[in-house]
């Protein structure tokens, strides 16, 4: 069975780990992104808080993904809850680091002016500085949605959902007349799914960055 025969015999099943990969990935980025901005709101006005931030977030960054399924798998059992821990903790880096880049790159005559029209603190934050820091911000959830698409292969050792299932049937069938197909639909899958994302965030980039601040 060729490649392009094998697609068309388990196109349901392809479509449905797809699904499943995207939304896992799409939900543990929006908890990483809520997280993620928070730390770095509590930490950007502090050098070490910052600093331990971005140490502590790099650090859990190195360790491997199968060595941390395998460390939360005794603790929470197998299958999204492992997954879902994963993923989220890979992908705050990014999002705290740009987040706590972002907010002090804003101008302090911009604040400054905002105190002197009578803004409190968290008015400030919410309507000017988080506005102006907001571009780099979704670069780093950019840059953590490609990495989850590849971590959350690895998610199929958990017992967890998407398109690693197909990868990792592929590799236990090696030798098997389908296994090259398993692996390469696979891959070809979160591929495709990657290039979807980043699409998605260049339109809300269009949409949510004003023009001048993008040049």
């Amino acid at each position: 069975m060729n490649f392009w025969d094998y697609l068309g015999s388990h196109h349901q099943q392809l479509l449905f780990d797809a699904y499943q990969h995207a939304s896992e990935v799409f939900q543990c980025m929006l908890l990483a992104t809520v997280i993620g901005a928070l730390i770095g709101v509590i930490t950007y006005r502090s050098d070490w808080a910052g600093n331990l931030a971005t140490s502590a977030t790099s650090t859990i960054l190195t360790i491997p993904s199968l060595a941390l399924l395998g460390l939360l798998i005794p603790v929470v059992g197998i299958g999204v809850a492992p997954t879902v821990i994963a993923l989220t903790l890979y992908g705050l880096l990014p999002i705290v680091r740009n987040a706590i880049v972002g907010l002090r790159g804003v101008d302090p005559q911009l604040i400054d002016a905002a105190k002197g029209i009578g803004m409190s603190r968290m008015a400030r934050l919410v309507r000017v500085e988080l506005p102006l820091a907001w571009p780099p911000i979704l670069t780093g959830i950019r840059v953590s949605t490609q990495m989850l698409m590849g971590i959350a292969a690895i998610a199929a050792y958990a017992s967890g959902p998407g398109l690693g299932n197909e990868i990792f049937r592929g590799i236990a069938s090696l030798g098997s007349k389908n296994a090259l197909n398993q692996v390469l639909a696979g891959t070809l899958g979160i591929i495709i799914l990657a290039l979807l994302f980043d699409a998605v965030y260049v339109l809300i980039g269009r949409l949510t960055i004003p023009r001048g601040i993008r040049v």
